[in-house]
């Protein structure tokens, strides 16, 4: 029993050096990380982009300094949590040390490595996935009801992190009523600990009507612009790419709920995943939703394995089996992960571009991964907001007017200078420019490569001067050509003119 602690904890502590090791050094924190930092300044129970969960993280991610080494520490944490919950169900499923070692191994090296890098929901969402199905294997091993209610609050957890979550419930659902364990739902305790979800959530509920309903609009924007982009048959075919040295040890897991008689009454996981991945499939979904489904097969089918190789000759190829994921990660790494500068990613191009590495949402290829781009150009666009700040003598009735979220945040994280912020019509930026604060008298003004103003005659009618700083020139950044002006001493009111904007886009 000691020996087992002290491998898991071998596991996790090498699981925090992996991802500190995962990223080169060339690439800065994400667009989509300084968004959800922002959020912090900003604690609500909701927001246009994520539910509450994410800001409350980011307020403790800036109590604690706002430093990259916390930024990439949160999620890390999340993925070693899931890491250690797989831990516990093979430990529920009366699996060995083969099995625990063979299943910390598969999501060890795994996709999770480079889903727990940056700092997005998605790292809790896929521990919140792991979590339930845990939690629910003990209920229906213990029928002991306190495990509704904690599966209840995980769900809670996972759907104020995350809406992904719900579509698990609906392919739980069904799958449930197909198996033996369809007597839960005579189970007054299941309708009580429904209820107790349902309190868990109202507050964002509540907020969702009160501000109607973005989820909605985001859902519509992403279907118009990114999910119609997605072929079924990719979604499909790059579940392959996830968990790519644990695929036996799935496929196993499978079989085993219609082989060994262990695990048979807990079909209703086949039917789980099955129902969830039709429900995915339909909608065009992206690949990475289903991740959360992976974990748990990982540690039904290494108990299973365990099972095969314990007898006879069958005991050698443990070694084997283990090293499996190691060694067909190492290879798939090159293109998983950012380990690679931008500068030597052309030299592997053709590699990149087969497996669709550099397919972006737009559904065409592009040089680098668009995860990649979106880690590049952010220090320089910071810099040319700075040099325009040296300018400007009343810099706190100055404010940063951005194209999207990504400039935004950027600027915020990145900026040595002091001001007002930087704004964007863009996501949950729209609703926190100070109009009632004070007046505007100069705004920074970031305008991406897609301008079709460069000259700025709209603005110059309405301020005294029209500076431009520059552009960003980073040839690899998704934001090349991203450009900077200063517009100094307003000849209007600037909080009229943004006001009016705001309503127009709501």
């Amino acid at each position: 029993m000691k020996n087992k602690h002290w491998i898991l904890t071998g596991f996790l502590l090498l699981k925090f050096v992996l991802q500190y090791f995962a990223i080169h050094p060339a690439y800065e924190l994400h667009r989509d990380e300084f968004l959800h930092l922002d959020l912090g300044k900003h604690l609500a129970w909701g927001f246009t982009s994520v539910p509450p969960v994410t800001g409350f993280i980011s307020f403790v991610v800036l109590v604690l300094g706002n430093s990259v080494f916390w930024i990439k520490f949160v999620p890390a944490l999340f993925g070693a949590l899931t890491l250690m919950v797989v831990w516990k169900t093979v430990d529920e499923l009366k699996g060995g040390m083969f099995a625990l070692v063979l299943a910390s191994v598969s999501v060890l090296f795994s996709v999770l490595i480079r889903i727990n890098i940056l700092y997005q929901p998605n790292s809790l969402d896929f521990l919140c996935w792991t979590l339930l199905f845990y939690t629910l294997l003990k209920y229906f091993n213990t029928r002991k009801n306190q495990w509704l209610y904690i599966t209840a609050a995980v769900f809670a957890l996972g759907f104020l992190n995350k809406y992904n979550i719900g579509f698990l419930l609906l392919g739980l659902a069904p799958a449930l009523l197909l198996s033996q364990q369809r007597e839960i739902f005579k189970n007054k305790h299941l309708w009580l600990a429904a209820l107790l979800a349902l309190l868990l959530i109202l507050p964002n509920l509540i907020w969702q009507f009160r501000n109607g309903l973005p989820v909605v609009h985001h859902m519509q924007t992403l279907a118009t612009t990114q999910l119609v982009n997605v072929k079924r048959s990719n979604f499909l075919t790059e579940q392959l790419y996830f968990f790519p040295g644990a695929l036996p040890v799935i496929v196993l897991a499978f079989v085993s709920f219609f082989t060994f008689q262990p695990h048979k009454k807990y079909i209703a996981y086949f039917f789980a995943f099955v129902f969830t991945m039709i429900v995915f499939t339909a909608l065009r979904a992206k690949a990475y939703y289903a991740i959360g489904l992976y974990p748990v097969f990982i540690a039904f089918g290494s108990v299973y394995f365990e099972r095969l190789l314990s007898r006879g000759w069958a005991k050698y190829l443990r070694i084997p089996v283990v090293l499996f994921p190691v060694l067909i990660f190492i290879p798939v790494s090159q293109i998983m992960l950012p380990i690679f500068s931008p500068a030597q990613i052309p030299e592997k191009k053709e590699l990149f571009d087969k497996f669709g590495a550099t397919r972006w949402e737009d559904g065409k290829i592009h040089d680098l991964p668009q995860d990649y781009a979106d880690m590049l150009g952010w220090k320089e666009l910071a810099h040319l907001a700075d040099s325009a700040f040296t300018l400007i003598e009343n810099k706190e009735q100055t404010i940063v007017h951005c194209d999207n979220y990504g400039q935004a945040g950027a600027i915020n994280y990145y900026s040595k200078e002091t001001g007002a912020g930087a704004f964007s019509m863009n996501a949950d930026y729209i609703d926190w420019y100070p109009l009632d604060e004070f007046e505007i008298v100069n705004v920074i003004l970031v305008q991406g490569k897609n301008d079709d103003d460069p000259a700025r005659k709209r603005e110059r009618e309405f301020f005294e001067e029209v500076l431009f700083m520059g552009k960003i020139t980073n040839p690899n950044a998704r934001e090349t050509g991203t450009s900077v002006y200063l517009l100094r001493g307003a000849k209007v009111s600037v909080n009229h003119i943004l006001r009016k904007e705001i309503n127009n886009r709501r």
